[in-house]
């Protein structure tokens, strides 16, 4: 599996706090079967961005963890009026491998209303927005029919995989089951900060995906199209109208 979406680099924001604590979080992915993964630190009020900073890290933790999983630049973009300005000057300072694909994640309290127009300026610079964990974003989870025009414009969606679950609660979780459905889920990751609680295994998750979406689904969410995300190339497989029975009928 390739995650996506991970805060594994230590003391750079809310996720891992030291070395030790990135290592036992990257063997954990490992174990799960990770093969690759995406350290995305945050670029936001709080915690400022320095790719210099950020390709240092990974090399630091790349040497201390061996050969496996692979890691690979990244970021959790925030919408600000600075992170937007630098973005569409250096499209490859805030993407995945510097190739195009970004994640981007908005906050809980406002969605701006020019964010089609926004998008559309992004892939004009060259990149590829990727919406982060919409299921969980108090806003969103109930602007479906935005999230639709979105994706249909060519913005992509990326779920939290443990929201299948049940990790984020109810509505989360309710709500990320309707976006499967809907065929808008492109990605999931695990945007994992910790080993207890918001972990890097995804294991249980794809397994879960494979039992009630089937494993075709499984190997697009959690395979092909990271791949493609991986490479910055356009995603070959597009993501299936996935719609079975309820999402509470496992229980």
């Amino acid at each position: 599996m390739i995650d996506i979406h991970s805060h594994i680099l230590p003391g750079l924001d809310d996720g891992s706090k030291s070395l030790e604590e990135s290592v036992a979080m990257l063997r954990q992915a490992a174990a799960a079967g990770t093969t690759d993964i995406v350290a995305s630190p945050h670029a936001n009020q709080e915690y400022a961005f320095d790719p210099l900073v950020v390709e240092r890290k990974i090399g630091e933790l790349q040497a201390a963890v061996g050969d496996a999983p692979r890691i690979h630049y990244g970021c959790d973009f925030h919408l600000t009026l600075e992170n937007i300005e630098d973005a569409l000057r250096s499209p490859g300072k805030y993407s995945i491998n510097h190739r195009g694909y970004l994640l981007v994640e908005f906050s809980d309290f406002l969605i701006p209303k020019t964010t089609g127009q926004l998008f559309a300026s992004m892939r004009k610079a060259g990149l590829r927005p990727i919406v982060t964990h919409p299921e969980r974003n108090q806003l969103l989870q109930y602007r479906l029919p935005e999230l639709e025009a979105w994706v249909a414009e060519g913005a992509h969606l990326q779920v939290t995989a443990q929201s299948l679950l049940g990790r984020f609660g109810r509505t989360a979780r309710k709500c990320a089951h309707e976006l499967l459905g809907r065929g808008l889920v492109y990605f999931l990751a695990s945007d994992a900060h910790d080993t207890r609680w918001r972990t890097t295994a995804l294991d249980e998750s794809r397994r879960y995906v494979e039992k009630r979406f089937g494993p075709e689904a499984a190997l697009r969410l959690f395979v092909e199209n990271p791949r493609s995300a991986l490479a910055g190339v356009p995603l070959t497989a597009v993501p299936l109208p996935i719609r079975r029975k309820p999402w509470y009928a496992s229980f």
